[in-house]
């Protein structure tokens, strides 16, 4: 009974997001790694939106983000609140505000706060990181105690999170690496040093996404991540390239590309051993659409990107069974209004969600604001899209056989100046979305947390709080600013709240 007791967890007094609703001063309970109950102290809130205060001094709507570049915005129509899934568009704030009563607003000291603007951001003063890797001030170290936590006995310690927010760990399902390291190309320890980096941020379920390589070395390299995936450091492995086109080829090297031949996607497939997640494609290329179908009998994601294809080719793909958009608007043809091309088909239709690269470079919050009015919070996912310098720094690296430098936080390949990525962290990407783009707190946790957690076949388990599920949570204060990690019952970063 004791050891049971040793793995008992109570945070109490918190604004939960359920899938029901918020719950003011909630209590939630974890036991040996799950979540047991959550219990509100009253009735949940219905699930309506919620109109954040804004950060002083933070853009106001539709101001233009401070760090855009060629192919950094996108379509997108003023003057329209988008009609979310939980009841309406942006109402006026009220019910679920940033800065819960009860607290003052806090000068915000965590990993969001610096780097609210998209740029490379680490973990420095309230949170206390376990384990973190070891560069640009990265905490690390043992954890001291949570605090204001009151002991109820030997074995069990309630913290009081009176005035902040606890929802469910973020899910990235489209990350390159961070840290300083590649899923690409790095070692396992700097693939794990990576992981740790995004779970140091709230991303407690990723997946490991390639970009284009020679067909020998992605296959070895799925058999390499696929016994991660095995242990549980990753979710699965998302090939990004070589399928792609090169119109619209990003920072994907143009000699290694090719056309999706349906044997040589089963060749990848085969060699995840089972943790293939998905495959971006350019469907409109010769052998596209059979590529698709053969993805889907395999019950592995195709998502449309790096693509050329016209508002006809994307209607196809989707009804051959592709169903994600990758990073919606960047790498395709824009908006039109004689020729819409892919935006259109993959914005229109209920089944495809579409991923969204939230950090002021890749989206102006126009664009991001047409996407949420028109897919839906149930339809949208956000993502990092990351490389190596997430939470690492400025500086030159490679993606891929390409070099890149990063500056200022965004990443650019040296020839040429396309954007390379990103250096974007989740919890950057949620507090972008609640202080700037000023979403629903609950269309945010859909989109961060939910929606790629029922698209990667993991929702069972992870993607919201709820008894039975991995206690996978993250701690939040009244400005959104991370304040706490916690996965499978442990604390990543264990929060000190004075």
């Amino acid at each position: 009974m004791a050891d049971l007791m040793a793995d008992r967890k109570v945070l109490a007094g918190a604004r939960v997001v359920l899938p029901t609703g918020i719950v003011d001063n909630g209590r939630v309970i974890v036991e040996n790694g799950r979540i047991a109950e959550v219990t509100p102290a009253g009735p949940a809130a219905p699930a309506g939106p919620a109109r954040p205060t804004a950060t002083p001094g933070a853009p106001t709507r539709h101001a233009a983000p401070g760090a855009t570049g060629p192919g950094a915005t996108g379509p997108g129509a003023t003057g329209r609140a988008p009609a979310h899934a939980e009841g309406g568009g942006r109402a006026a704030a009220g019910a679920h505000a940033a800065g819960a009563p009860g607290r003052p607003a806090t000068s915000g000291t965590g990993p969001a706060q610096a780097a609210a603007e998209g740029g490379a951001s680490t973990a420095t003063g309230g949170p206390h990181a376990t384990g973190a890797p070891d560069r640009a001030g990265l905490p690390g170290g043992a954890a001291g105690p949570a605090g204001r936590a009151e002991h109820g006995g030997a074995h069990e310690g309630v913290v009081d999170l009176t005035g902040y927010w606890v929802v469910p760990g973020f899910v990235d399902m489209h990350n390159h690496g961070g840290g300083g390291a590649s899923f690409t190309s790095g070692t396992v320890e700097e693939v794990l040093r990576g992981v740790h980096t995004h779970r140091l941020h709230g991303t407690t379920t990723v997946v490991a996404s390639t970009v284009t390589g020679e067909m020998d070395f992605l296959a070895h390299r799925a058999g390499e991540l696929s016994e991660l995936a095995e242990q549980g450091d990753i979710a699965g492995i998302h090939f990004e390239g070589p399928f792609i086109s090169p119109c619209r080829k990003g920072a994907h090297s143009e000699a290694l590309l090719r056309d999706p031949d349906p044997a040589e996607v089963r060749k990848l497939i085969d060699a995840a051993r089972g943790h293939a997640k998905m495959v971006t494609l350019a469907t409109e290329l010769p052998g596209g659409i059979d590529s698709v179908r053969l993805l889907a009998e395999h019950g592995v994601i195709a998502a449309i990107g790096h693509t050329d294809a016209t508002y006809e080719q994307t209607i196809e793909a989707i009804d051959a069974g592709a169903t994600v958009a990758t990073h919606l608007y960047n790498a395709m043809p824009a908006l039109g209004h004689r020729a819409p091309g892919p935006i259109a088909a993959l914005l229109e239709d209920e089944r495809v969600t579409v991923e969204l690269i939230n950090d002021g470079t890749h989206l102006h919050p126009a664009a991001l604001e047409l996407a949420f009015h028109h897919a839906g919070a149930g339809r949208v996912a956000f993502i990092t899209d990351a490389m190596d310098a997430a939470g690492f720094g400025d500086g030159v690296y490679h993606l891929g056989p390409l070099e890149v430098e990063v500056r200022d936080g965004v990443a650019r390949l040296v020839e040429g100046g396309s954007i390379a990525g990103s250096t974007l962290t989740l919890d950057t990407a949620f507090r972008r979305a609640a202080t700037i783009d000023r979403l629903p707190v609950e269309s945010i946790v859909r989109a961060v947390s939910a929606n790629p957690a029922k698209l990667l076949g993991v929702y069972d388990k992870v993607g919201s709080l709820e008894p039975g599920k991995d206690a996978d949570l993250v701690v939040l204060d009244g400005e959104f600013t991370l304040v706490g990690v916690m996965r499978k019952g442990e604390w990543v970063v264990e929060p000190q709240l004075g």
